[in-house]
C-alpha cells in the first residue's frame, strides 16, 4: 500500500509540472485521490466522463443553441445520472475526490463543476470554472451572451440577483457582485482550490497527516508559496517531525518580506 501511495504522488508530480496549456484538469482532479485511493484506475473514470459526454451528444439536434446544450448537459448529469450537491454532509472529504463523486453521485460545488466542465469539453462546448467566493460555479461565454451555471444546484442558471444572494452568504451584504468575481479560473488554479478545500476539511477534523499530504501537493502546483511552507511546518509539528518543522518555519520567516505571524 505504501508503494502504491508513492506511485500516486509520482503521478501527481508529473502532471503538476505540465504547462497550463496542456494541463489535464480531469486527470489531475482524479490524481488528487490517488494517495487516499491508491488502487483506483484513472482511465476507468475518464471513460465514465467520455460516456456522459456521448449520452449528452445524443440529445443534441442540428445546430443546438447554447441553451439547448446546457439543457442536455443538465438532463444527463442531474436527471439521468443523478449527480447532486451533498447538503447533508458538505464537509465529508469524499466530496472532494472525483472518483467518489462519480461513484456516490454527490459532491461539492467545485467537484461537480469539474465534471460539468470536462463533459462539456468532450462535446466541444466551452465551459469555464468561476471561483466565486464561497461557492464555485461555471460559465459559458459565446456570441449569444454569457450563461452562469450552478452545478451544485442541478445546473440552474444564475442571474445577477442570485449571484448576489450567494455572495451575501459569505459577506453578509457588504460586498457587491463585480465582474472580477466572475472571471474564469485557470485549470491549475481550480486544482489548487480543490486542494485548499480538502486541506481545510482535514485540518478541522484534526487529520494532520492527511492535511500535510495535501499541503505537499499544493506546493507541487504552487512551488515556494510562503503560507503553505508555513502551514507545512505547523503540520509537521503536529505530526512530531520537529526538525523538519523547524526548517520549514525558518524558511518561511526568512523568505517572507513581512510574515504576518512575526511579532
Amino acid at each position: 500500500m505504501i508503494l502504491e501511495s508513492l506511485r500516486g504522488r509520482e503521478v501527481f508530480t508529473k502532471l503538476a509540472h505540465l504547462d497550463e496549456a496542456v494541463f489535464p484538469l480531469d486527470r489531475m482532479a482524479l490524481a488528487i485521490a490517488l494517495e487516499e485511493y491508491p488502487t483506483i484506475e484513472i482511465d476507468d473514470y475518464l471513460r465514465q466522463l467520455d460516456t456522459l459526454a456521448a449520452r449528452t451528444h445524443v440529445l443534441l439536434g442540428q445546430n443546438p443553441s447554447p441553451f439547448d446544450v446546457l439543457k442536455a448537459l443538465n438532463e444527463v448529469l442531474f436527471i439521468q445520472e443523478g449527480l447532486r450537491g451533498n447538503t447533508e454532509d458538505y464537509y465529508d472529504p469524499r466530496n472532494s475526490f472525483l472518483n467518489e463523486v462519480l461513484d456516490r453521485k454527490i459532491g461539492i460545488p467545485i467537484s461537480l463543476s469539474v465534471i460539468y466542465i470536462e463533459v462539456a469539453r468532450r462535446i466541444d462546448f466551452a465551459i469555464e470554472g468561476v471561483g466565486f467566493p464561497g461557492h464555485f460555479i461555471v460559465k459559458h461565454t459565446g456570441q449569444k451572451g454569457e450563461y452562469l451555471i450552478d452545478p451544485f444546484n442541478l445546473g440552474r442558471l444564475l442571474n445577477e440577483r442570485e449571484c448576489q444572494e450567494l455572495l451575501d452568504r459569505v459577506y453578509s451584504g457588504k460586498v457587491a457582485v463585480q465582474p472580477a468575481l466572475l472571471s474564469p479560473m485557470g485549470k491549475k488554479a481550480i486544482i489548487s482550490r480543490m486542494l485548499y478545500n480538502l486541506k481545510g476539511i482535514y485540518y478541522q477534523k484534526e487529520q494532520f497527516h492527511e492535511a500535510l499530504a495535501v499541503v505537499e501537493r499544493i506546493l507541487l502546483i504552487n512551488p515556494g508559496t510562503p503560507s503553505e511552507i508555513r502551514d507545512r511546518g505547523l503540520l509537521l509539528m503536529q505530526t512530531s517531525l520537529f526538525s523538519k518543522a523547524l526548517a520549514n518555519l525558518e524558511y518561511y520567516m526568512t523568505h517572507s518580506i513581512a510574515p504576518e505571524d512575526a511579532t
